[in-house]
This record gives structure tokens, C-alpha cells and sequence, in this order.
């Protein structure tokens, strides 16, 4: 999971526009190195458990998540992989709820509300 550790800007998603994913915060995608991550768009913050393999010959990581939707407790499922050295592609799918195709970019400083 080395090259997808770090965090991803959520640039697009099928289900939702640009303006609902960056309803609370600029939608974020995060992997961590040890087997773990978060997410956030619109009001969703997931928390995954994320395990390493191959999609179609690319670096993938598929995944498991619990957390919120403006309150309400949430859960599902989850998949990422590099497409090159610059995007992710995936899908998120929330536990009997909706789910949507996804890509992402690496975060830029402008991007992130910290300006880290």
C-alpha cells in the first residue's frame, strides 16, 4: 500500500457533484501505512480497515468502513487503485444505502483547509 499511503483529494464522483462532495470539507480519501484510513465528502466520515492487493495488474487496496452521514452511524465497503502515479480510481458503497464510483488526485497545499 506504500504508493497509495498519503492523502487523496476526491475530484470526482458519480453520484454526487463537485459542489455536495465539498459540502463540510474539500471529500478526502486517506491511507495510512499501517492498515488503515478515513474518508470524507458531503457529511459522510468513514473510518476504513484496509487490505492491500491487485486490481487488473494495478496496486489496489480494498477496504471496510464504519462512521457517519450528519449524524446517523453508517458502514460499508470499499475499493481504490493507482491509476498511474497520480489518480486513484474506486468505489465506495454505503451498508443498504447508496454508492458511487469515485477519483481522486493527490492532495496540493490549496487544497487542504490546513494549508499543510
Amino acid at each position: 500500500m506504500r504508493r497509495l499511503t498519503g492523502r487523496w483529494r476526491i475530484a470526482a464522483m458519480d453520484m454526487w457533484d463537485r459542489d455536495a462532495i465539498d459540502l463540510v470539507e474539500p471529500g478526502f480519501i486517506e491511507f495510512a501505512g499501517d492498515g488503515t484510513g478515513q474518508f470524507g465528502f458531503i457529511a459522510v466520515r468513514g473510518w476504513m480497515d484496509c487490505r492491500t492487493t491487485e486490481r487488473d495488474g494495478r496496486t489496489a487496496v480494498e477496504f471496510s468502513w464504519d462512521g457517519d452521514d450528519d449524524g446517523d452511524q453508517v458502514s460499508g465497503r470499499g475499493w481504490a487503485a493507482l491509476v498511474g502515479d497520480a489518480t486513484l480510481e474506486g468505489h465506495l458503497f454505503i451498508h443498504r444505502g447508496d454508492d458511487s464510483r469515485f477519483r481522486a488526485e493527490p492532495f496540493v497545499r490549496a487544497d487542504r483547509p490546513d494549508g499543510r
